[in-house]
């Protein structure tokens, strides 16, 4: 079965900018997160591209070795800038954890021309292994950054986060999910529902999207 970066694309009437934005290792583009994500996106003016790596649409659990993925994203950014949608806009790129990751090694290796990245939970290194960092390479991305983490997020907490901007790029943020887990799960006590993290989530990577703008 042969691949080819086929995107999603979640369009609005009015758009300010485009987003290419890519699935965790565990679920894919279709999944409830990354529907709600487009759908919010498209809704608060950005139009939003989705697409499944080579190994989740071949149907494997496993995912591709970093060269894979990272071709599938370079793809992906191809096709996307052929959409009408996404034509002569300023193009954002990102994803969910390892999605976000592979975006960022790839602005960092060929600079593609995008204007930013949105990071909806960077899995800055794996969980009870803090020492091995996944972060060498965003001092090279010269485009602003947003990282939405959670507090409590195994995979690097909003705090590790905050001590890594001063080395990245101007006009790289951090939205903190308060209590959050890596899939922005909080608890109970909190008293906020999985829609308005999801609100407050979506929000916050509008006014990021139009603060580069």
């Amino acid at each position: 079965m042969s691949y080819e970066a086929r995107l999603s694309v979640y369009r609005t009437e009015t758009p300010v900018a485009g987003l290419v934005l890519a699935h965790g290792a565990g679920a894919g583009q279709k999944s409830a997160f990354m529907i709600a994500a487009a759908r919010g996106l498209a809704a608060r003016g950005i139009v939003t591209a989705t697409f499944d790596f080579p190994y989740m649409a071949m149907g494997r659990k496993v995912p591709d070795k970093g060269p894979v993925l990272e071709a599938a994203w370079r793809e992906a950014i191809d096709r996307a800038r052929a959409d009408d949608g996404f034509r002569a806009r300023p193009l954002f790129v990102g994803g969910k954890s390892m999605g976000g990751r592979i975006a960022s090694q790839v602005a960092a290796s060929i600079a593609p021309p995008v204007a930013g990245l949105v990071f909806l939970g960077y899995p800055l290194h794996p969980p009870g292994k803090p020492a091995q960092r996944r972060d060498a390479h965003l001092p090279a991305i010269a485009q602003p950054m947003m990282f939405v983490q959670g507090s409590a997020d195994a995979f690097g907490t909003a705090d590790e986060i905050r001590a890594l901007l001063p080395r990245l790029s101007r006009g790289s943020v951090l939205h903190e999910i308060a209590s959050g887990d890596h899939s922005f799960k909080v608890p109970a006590r909190t008293g906020r529902t999985p829609s308005d993290v999801m609100k407050d989530v979506l929000d916050a990577v509008a006014s990021f999207v139009r603060a580069v703008l």
